[in-house]
């Protein structure tokens, strides 16, 4: 029965729990017509999907809550240890495919919206986005929870519920333009909003010492201006396994609603200030940090997300096991997502000595036992630092404990190293200048028992180079942690027929354990099965042409190559690289070298930082070239160049698919890992990239034959820049130099004088950090073995089916089982394998 009645004359202790939700079709259904019809107000007149889509997602969540429930009681009935992932981003995309896919209900489903008349897919395309992420960090940590729920690990993700996500990116005259990314508009059906664990976060004020009759110091922080965060609570589904773990994110809210005297007063604006100004913490994904007001909203997010969650599982430890620390570290863990939250050693530290009453050193044995931190940047200007002004204004006691964490951290380096004076200052979690700032990442080092890197030649930059101090002083700290991305949403929910295509041949337990497809490693020597594997491809292909019609005028051949790079844009990304090698082919057909030639679509996508001119440039040329060759008769279906704008979780969903190339070509040692390298690697494209980052990895694992390398290494990047002149290397290349003089005459701007002259500095600057010009000729080499393999279609075939069967080591479930296994250390806790 699908009602939860309870009776009035039945007292609470004894409420019934109501048998288990229907999962076949005709529950289903009825409970999609009963939220349709009478939550939602909604009869047979209405011809709006977006109300489907809320029913039907009504429907799923109720037995999605019912899991939840049970997970929860398991965990607290266990005692068991647990883990808490912190980070400021969650990139969770939609959420109904994964659901239905994760419950084992996609069949059930898709019959039961066919039988109504409905499209399931209509549906899902009705759900907005979570962009609550600004790429592969916040896409990382969805896929973590993921697998941390599919292997039963009791692990809760805490972030922060922005009220706008990722900006929406337009493209107009070819120059991005940001809109807001309302995604919360018309509600969000999976989240429950759980006012009782509202937490009081504090701001501003000073503090004051006492000291009590025993002498013993007491501070409090007092004269705050505090905010409440409330928590929203999202289910996370394990995989087809009854787990159903919980994604926490806070929302700012003042502590009163507004000032009834100044509004009686007539003093509107005045009386909701205190209102506004707390929301806003919460209000914007990643504010401008450009000014002073940036850098401060920034501060204060990451505090509330920090305090919030380390006082809402204090609350909970309090709530079992009373003002009884002494198990606490051995019970808990906490990961910090790169350098962001790092400011939970000093909170944890606070809340334990002024809220609690531990000594400094009870306090930071829980402290350094409990905390682990992940560094994801290999850039040094993306450790965060804070001007002690700022900390001191807004968190004083924060930074009255961070000076004490690091004379206490001095001294233990100075009774190792006497007199290294340089040392001292080098490894000071305070930078000293003309004024001082906080080393975050410093200080997540110092009071973390765990620093891992997130590719195994990150993990050695760091040691090497960025942390090597600390590595030289703490070596037992610091690991590797390759990343990796969940095969439940990267290949068999946006890739179902490829799916369905691996399960029919080897079965489907590699949706849960991929390095299961190595078993498909002999079907690439099957005639037949490749004919099954280019057909599916094909497919994947013609669906990416059609999404992409919707907006974009152009057409698209299935046939031509699908050369993809989409990511973030930043020039250690190296975008340019890819225009430059564009610009070279439309070079060439111009020309007449055709010979033998091989169709191309170069698709492009990703955003750029809205302070980020440079980022914002490089896409106004993708655009400004795109239209030049793609109007041109002369080019024809030769060539065509693509920007997608607006990438985002949903559009990488139908990308992914549809790649016949990956483009990974940052500057070798410029970025820690990347993940969408493995997402199209797992879909069965080919890769062209450095030496950098996972590539390193994808290489290894797939074979030099099947993977394009080209460009400088780490080291061989480090030793040219002491002598690098790249307008020499222009002038030994006749294409390059054709390339450049397109450039620099105006060829792809001439309406818009000088407004790539930027960018044609950059790249002949002897300075250039990211050595664009030096990788051009090895990259249109290696272009040209993708050409002739792509030609041969046995052959490429052969390729992508061995490169998907040799990605199973780049499942997130790996990386959180070494996570697990080697720092975090919780047991699996089943819940109820019944489906």
């Amino acid at each position: 029965m699908p009602y939860r009645v309870f009776k009035k004359s039945q007292p609470k202790s004894h409420i019934t729990v109501l048998p288990d939700l229907g999962m076949d079709e005709q529950h289903l259904t009825a409970d999609f017509k009963r939220y349709y019809g009478h939550r939602l107000g909604r009869d047979e007149t209405c011809r709006s999907p977006h109300y489907a889509y809320e029913a039907l997602s009504l429907a799923v969540s109720d037995r999605l809550i019912e899991r939840w429930k049970k997970t929860y009681i398991a965990y607290k009935q266990q005692d068991c240890k647990r883990g808490y992932y912190l980070s400021m981003e969650f990139l969770m995309g939609r959420t109904l495919s994964n659901a239905v896919l994760n419950l084992g209900m996609d069949d059930v489903v898709a019959k039961a919206m066919y039988g109504l008349g409905l499209e399931l897919e209509e549906l899902i395309e009705s759900e907005p986005d979570a962009g609550l992420g600004n790429g592969g960090l916040g896409r990382l940590a969805a896929c973590f929870i993921d697998s941390c729920a599919t292997l039963q690990l009791p692990v809760t993700g805490y972030g922060l519920r922005y009220e706008y996500g990722m900006f929406c990116q337009d493209v107009v005259n070819g120059e991005q333009v940001e809109k807001p990314d309302h995604w919360l508009r018309n509600g969000n059906m999976w989240e429950i909003e759980r006012a009782e664990y509202t937490q009081r976060i504090k701001f501003g004020g000073h503090t004051e010492t006492h000291v009590d009759e025993l002498g013993n110091k007491k501070v409090y922080w007092v004269d705050t201006h505090d905010v409440l965060a409330v928590p929203f609570d999202t289910p996370i589904p394990g995989y087809r396994n009854g787990t159903v773990n919980t994604l926490r994110l806070w929302k700012a809210a003042a502590t009163e609603e507004f000032d009834l005297q100044d509004f009686n007063a007539g003093d509107y604006a005045e009386a909701v200030e205190a209102k506004n100004t707390a929301e806003n913490i919460t209000m914007v994904l990643y504010p401008n940090d450009a000014n002073e007001n940036g850098k401060a909203l920034r501060l204060r997010q990451q505090y509330l997300l920090t305090s919030a969650s380390l006082q809402d599982v204090i609350g909970s430890w309090i709530g079992r096991h009373g003002n009884d620390f002494s198990e606490f570290a051995a019970k808990n863990c906490f990961q910090l997502n790169d350098t962001h939250p790092s400011i939970a050693v000093a909170e944890l530290m606070r809340l334990l000595m002024d809220n609690h009453g531990l000594s400094w050193g009870q306090a930071w044995d829980i402290t350094s036992s409990t905390m682990a931190y992940t560094n994801h940047t290999l850039l040094p200007e993306a450790l965060e630092r804070w001007s002690v002004t700022l900390f001191k204004q807004w968190l004083p006691r924060i930074m009255e404990i961070i000076f004490d964490i690091n004379a206490h951290f001095l001294a233990e380096v100075s009774a190792h190293y006497p007199g290294d004076r340089d040392r001292l200052a080098r490894m000071s979690l305070i930078e000293e200048g003309h004024e001082q700032y906080v080393r975050m990442a410093y200080l997540a080092i110092v009071g973390s028992y765990s620093v891992n890197g997130v590719a195994v030649l990150h993990s050695k930059l760091l040691q090497q180079g960025l942390f090597r101090d600390f590595y030289e002083f703490w070596p037992h700290k610091f690991n590797n942690k390759t990343n990796g991305v969940t095969p439940r949403r990267w290949l068999a929910a946006c890739n179902p027929e490829l799916a369905t295509l691996i399960t029919e041949t080897i079965g489907e337990g590699w949706i849960t354990d991929l390095s299961l497809l190595t078993k498909l490693k002999p079907y690439a020597d099957d005639q037949a099965f490749r004919k099954r594997w280019y057909a599916v491809q094909q497919q994947a292909k013609q669906k990416l042409v059609d999404f992409k019609k919707l907006e974009l005028d152009v057409d698209l051949h299935v046939d031509a190559l699908f050369d993809v790079q989409v990511k973030r844009v930043h020039e250690y990304k190296r975008q340019l690289l890819n225009v430059l090698h564009v610009i070279h082919l439309y070079d060439r057909i111009k020309r007449g070298d055709t010979e033998n030639w091989t169709k191309r679509c170069v698709l492009i996508g990703g955003k750029a930082a809205p302070g980020y001119f440079m980022a914002k440039r490089i896409i106004k040329l993708i655009n400004n070239v795109a239209s030049v060759i793609n109007h041109d008769p002369d080019v024809g279906d030769k060539l065509k160049l693509i920007f997608l704008p607006n990438y985002r979780v949903s559009a990488m969903e139908k990308i992914c698919p549809g790649a016949d190339l990956s483009e990974q070509i940052s500057t070798a040692g410029k970025e820690a890992s990347g993940t969408g390298n493995m997402k199209f690697m797992m879909n069965g494209a080919l890769t062209i990239g450095t030496l950098d980052g996972a590539n390193i990895e994808i290489r290894e694992e797939v074979g030099d034959e099947n993977f394009f390398l080209f460009g400088l290494t780490e080291e061989q990047v480090e030793e040219m820049r002491h002598h690098y002149d790249p307008v020499s290397l222009i002038n030994q290349d006749e294409c390059l130099q054709r390339v450049v003089k397109l450039l620099e005459c105006g060829h792809f701007n001439q309406f818009e004088p000088g407004i790539f002259d930027p960018i044609i500095a950059s790249i002949k600057s002897p300075q250039d950090p990211w050595m664009t010009i030096a990788d051009f000729r090895s990259f249109v080499n290696a272009q040209k073995q993708v050409e002739a393999a792509y030609q041969d279609k046995e052959r490429w075939t052969k390729m992508s089916i061995l490169n998907c069967a040799s990605s199973g080591k780049f499942s997130t479930d790996r990386t959180i089982t070494e996570y697990n296994n080697e720092i975090w250390k919780l047991d699996t806790i089943c819940i109820d394998n019944n489906y």
